[in-house]
């Protein structure tokens, strides 16, 4: 069988963080003879090359090794390894990372599908940041003109093999940065095809415990700098001056020099190390980028970009500390169930140390005036109100996996005075059964508004807001919205039930059991008839059987069958539902039952392991129980 993909992974003294990597190579769908596992060990000192060489004496005909003496950085390992791919595709993995299971399948599919020399799979990051808007769907015919591509230069793409050889394509190699910059643009600029696949997570990049990932090592300015112009050769190589070469240089004057000396990030490095980085990037920015560059970039990085033009090392501190207290809020106002979706409306708008940051209501776009940067921001930020938007993301919490949810929004100028605070109202549709998979997600909300694109938490609703819906079962899922503590953001626990569902909303009559049958009114959101599972448990024992979900009202009737004489008496039985037979995920109800001498009676859960009776509908139940004894023994 012909090997579709090569993965080639340079590897130098991971230690155990190789290990999340092995795993997911090893658990890919694609068939192990399609494919193969190429490591280059450059010259680690650790129990790495041992532990790999194991592994390929396991696994022959998938995994190798290649070792070699250290050659400083990533750039000549990948070499090595393409230099050895026998694959039609060769997909760039680092030893501190990991592929998401279906990734290699998916990638090739799409590729050969549509003909594409570079395959983009979307990312996820684990403390580390990662393209968002790149992702927001799925591109098959992307180019750096009609998509966001410049934003993802890290090496983590499949390309093909073919496409390597016929234009000569490799890596710098030697002790330097950036070696896959200068790499990926000129893969993006000579592909006849770039395909991005949005609609699965095919790459987990990790930021280490340790912090030793090479991306967050401290680095030499000048060094770094200079290879930063490599990757700006390559652009002016391949393109004409004009909009898309400005466009193309804008990605390093904004990303490697303007927000490294914005807010926090350059407030986080010591004073000497913020000044050297400062004067290494001034001669660049001068030399290098033309006034079409800076004028695309948002306002606030327009203000950085032209102090660090003019030499004002103090005004950009100045700038970073007042920027640094800018922070986006987003406020819940209302989440309801409609049609077998959760509606959510909310509102977002920055502040600043808690407070909403007032504009000036005449706000108008002027050129450029450094001088009073703060006030032409402000304006400008008006001015441009128009173009602000917002998006509600669904984050799921352990493999930092990211969605983008349909929003409809309006921009509303609310006047405070003489100012005007800018707001967008915003109604987010989330579909459970939409959602990419079980795991409890967070809401997150991204605002773009003036000079700035920020994400934060969706909440703290009010506390008069502060009950989440229902929780429901739609579309064969369990869903639990609810607020997170300490800051209450909220998150949907999708098919994990991790939460059992509250006891606030069932009465005293809420549930009975008679005639061997369990009928209970729930707080919980269904949108038609749904045939569910009920689980009757007490300790090792499980009692399984059909049930009936109904919409009532504002809630759900429960009905099912109860198997009273499978119920040892005396022990307290859980109860639980599921909407799936196969692989089920239990929804707790908060209530349990009782076999007794009276019949099976029901108890209310209160808390973990406080039970107590609902008082008249168990009082009916034991007496219609102790009615048919009678009559019985009669």
């Amino acid at each position: 069988m012909p090997v579709k993909v090569s993965v080639v992974i340079p590897v130098y003294n991971p230690g155990p963080y190789v290990e999340d990597c092995i795993a997911s190579l090893l658990r890919q769908s694609l068939p192990p003879d399609e494919y193969e596992v190429i490591f280059v060990d450059d010259g680690s000192t650790d129990e790495t090359p041992a532990r790999l060489d194991a592994l390929a004496a396991a696994h022959p005909g998938l995994i190798q090794v290649i070792h070699q003496e250290n050659s400083g950085w990533s750039g000549k390992p990948r070499n090595v390894g393409i230099a050895a791919a026998k694959g039609e595709f060769v997909m760039f993995v680092d030893n501190d990372d990991y592929l998401g299971d279906e990734a290699l399948e998916r990638m090739y599919d799409y590729g050969v599908a549509n003909g594409a020399d570079v395959v983009v799979g979307k990312m996820a990051g684990k403390g580390r940041g990662v393209p968002v808007e790149l992702f927001r769907r799925n591109h098959p015919h992307a180019t750096v003109e009609n998509a966001p591509l410049i934003d993802s230069l890290t090496p983590h793409k499949m390309i093909r093999r073919e496409f390597l050889d016929r234009i000569d394509l490799r890596f710098p190699e030697g002790r330097r940065r950036l070696e896959d910059h200068v790499f990926i643009t000129e893969a993006y600029l000579r592909a006849d095809n770039v395909s991005v696949l949005s609609d699965y997570v095919c790459y987990y990049h990790i930021k280490r415990d340790d912090a030793a990932n090479a991306g967050f090592q401290r680095f030499d300015p000048v060094a770094y700098f200079k290879n930063l112009c490599e990757a700006l050769d390559i652009v002016d190589r391949y393109t004409e001056p004009g909009p898309v070469r400005d466009r193309l240089h804008r990605r390093w004057l904004r990303v490697e020099m303007v927000e490294r000396m914005r807010g926090r990030r350059l407030l986080g490095w010591p004073a000497d190390y913020r000044k050297e980085l400062f004067d290494a990037m001034r001669g660049v920015v001068v030399e290098r980028f033309g006034p079409g560059v800076a004028a695309g970039m948002q306002p606030t990085q327009q203000v950085v970009a032209a102090l660090i033009a003019a030499d004002r090392y103090a005004d950009v501190e100045a700038f970073a500390e007042w920027e640094a207290s800018v922070v986006p809020k987003a406020v819940p106002e209302s989440l309801t169930w409609q049609d077998g979706t959760l509606r959510i409306a909310f509102t977002a708008e920055y502040v600043s140390r808690g407070t909403p940051l007032l504009f000036p209501a005449d706000g108008v776009r002027r050129p450029l005036d450094v001088s009073d940067a703060l006030a032409w921001v402000a304006a400008d930020t008006v001015a441009r109100f128009g173009e602000a938007r917002v998006d509600l993301l669904l984050r799921e919490r352990s493999s930092a996996a990211r969605y983008f949810q349909p929003v409809e929004f309006t921009r509303e100028r609310i006047e405070d005075g003489d100012a005007v605070r800018l707001v967008l109202k915003a109604k987010a549709t989330v579909d459970p059964t939409a959602v990419a998979g079980d795991g409890v997600w967070d809401a997150f909300v991204r605002v773009r508004l003036g000079g700035w694109t920020k994400e934060c938490r969706l909440g703290p609703a009010p506390q008069d807001a502060r009950r989440a819906p229902y929780a429901a079962v739609v579309g064969g899922r369990v869903v639990l919205p609810h607020w997170n503590e300490p800051n209450a953001g909220l998150s949907l626990d999708i098919d994990r039930a991790s939460t059992r569902l509250g006891p606030g909303g069932l009465s005293p009559d809420a549930v009975s059991v008679s005639g061997g049958r369990l009928r209970a009114a729930l707080p919980l959101y269904v949108a038609g008839e749904t045939e569910v599972l009920l689980r009757v448990g007490s300790g090792d024992a499980k009692v399984d059987g059909p049930g009936t979900l109904y919409a009532d009202g504002s809630g759900a009737r429960l009905e099912a069958a109860v198997p009273a004489g499978r119920l040892k008496g005396g022990a307290a039985w859980k109860v639980a539902i599921s909407p799936r037979t196969t692989a089920p995920r239990f929804l707790a109800l908060p209530f349990a039952l009782r076999s007794g001498i009276g019949g099976v009676r029901v108890v209310r859960k209160e808390s973990p392991g406080v039970l107590r009776p609902l008082r008249r509908s168990v009082g009916r139940t034991v007496r219609k129980a102790a009615g048919a004894l009678r009559n019985r023994r009669a």
